[in-house]
């Protein structure tokens, strides 16, 4: 007896075909969902990236404004304590802000630019208040090309001020300080205002200013 023409089973050559497709969108469907996945990896990172520098900054323009006219451990050429020192490599001042958010009184506080062993910058950030131990030092941002501080000068009788990135004055703070942020062709420059003045209540005049 004879089997009818659609009752035959799959030549080996179907079956091999089908399987080949089979593969093939499997690989399809499996690329697919690594490619999401990535992308997901990828979008969570920027987002944790974007949420630490946004924190990150919180906590300089938070200290900064939040400065006191306090004379600091630091001292000037002639040995004469100062309220504030500042170059474009590093920042000492006394502020009522402190990092840990549990610490009474004011702080002193130390940020440095130090490179990295790739030739990158990095910002850091440390404190220190009288009978606390010291908790080490808090990376705020990295991988920069180059990091950077200027300080904003105005007196009262002049109309126009200027910015320096070497602030000389032991009895004054900046008016505002500049903070840089660059990678390749790419800067990003942060103002952020001082909200005291000198110990005295006026502001004294430094040398080098840049117009």
């Amino acid at each position: 007896m004879s089997v009818p023409d659609n009752e035959h089973g799959f030549t080996l050559l179907e079956l091999m075909i089908s399987m080949t497709m089979i593969v093939v969108i499997l690989l399809i469907v499996g690329a697919a969902m690594r490619l999401g996945l990535r992308s997901v990896d990828s979008g969570e990172k920027r987002i944790a990236s974007l949420e630490r520098f946004r924190s990150s900054m919180n906590i300089v323009e938070a200290q900064i404004q939040s400065e006191l006219p306090v004379q600091t451990q630091a001292q000037d050429p002639t040995g004469k304590p100062v309220v504030f020192q500042g170059d474009s490599d590093s920042m000492q001042f006394r502020s009522n802000f402190s990092l840990w958010g549990n610490q009474r009184g004011y702080v002193t506080v130390s940020y440095k630019v130090a490179a990295d062993q790739w030739g990158k910058q990095d910002l850091y950030v440390d404190e220190s208040a009288i009978g606390v131990a010291d908790k080490g030092q808090v990376k705020l941002f990295e991988f920069f090309d180059r990091i950077y501080f200027d300080y904003f000068y105005k007196d009262p009788n002049e109309e126009k001020g200027g910015w320096t990135e070497q602030w000389t004055n032991t009895d004054s703070v900046p008016e505002k300080i500049r903070l840089h942020l660059v990678n390749g062709n790419r800067e990003m420059s942060f103002i952020i205002p001082v909200r005291v003045r000198d110990v005295t209540g006026n502001t004294a005049a430094f040398a080098g200013a840049k117009q």
